[in-house]
């Protein structure tokens, strides 16, 4: 199973593609999609879908995860975010690819076995699980990757699907 992960937003959109197969990761790809703030938003979600559409093609994921939208002080910020999880929803529609979300409880859960993990447990145990040499960059890739991992682990059953 090819899994695509997704740490949505509007600045940095964190991406993760890896393949599971028998309880092993084989990395595919990951990354960072980002966006210039001085640019009009509405250029903004072109560039953030037409980017998300290049490594769905190039990567060809059977699965796509997201984390869930969690903000309890900033809508500005939440709204903002939220543009950019429609742009990722959209473009994993286009392809054919149910979406699967996981609070960020759920991922820390999977990935590091304590859902208050801090952040720092989260990137150890993503660089640990993937064998790789350094921790991701910026955060959202190693969260993006975390959502990957956490699907993987869960195969869809624990998060909420969309159709």
């Amino acid at each position: 199973m090819i899994i695509m992960g997704i740490d949505p937003g509007i600045a940095i959109t964190g991406y993760g593609v890896l393949e599971y197969d028998r309880d092993r990761f084989r990395v595919i790809d990951f990354g960072a999609v980002t966006t210039d703030s001085n640019t009009p938003l509405p250029l903004r979600l072109k560039y953030l879908f037409n980017q998300l559409n290049s490594i769905i093609l190039r990567t060809n994921p059977d699965q796509f995860a997201m984390e869930e939208l969690f903000f309890n002080k900033n809508v500005r910020t939440a709204l903002t975010v939220g543009h950019g999880r429609g742009v990722a929803m959209l473009s994993a529609a286009m392809a054919g690819l149910e979406v699967f979300e996981y609070t960020p409880l759920q991922v820390k859960l999977a990935v590091v076995g304590e859902g208050r993990a801090e952040k720092g447990q989260v990137q150890f145990m993503v660089r640990a699980l993937l064998s790789l040499r350094e921790t991701p960059r910026p955060d959202d890739v190693a969260d993006a990757l975390a959502v990957a991992i956490c699907h993987a682990y869960n195969a869809g059953g624990m998060g909420v699907k969309f159709r």
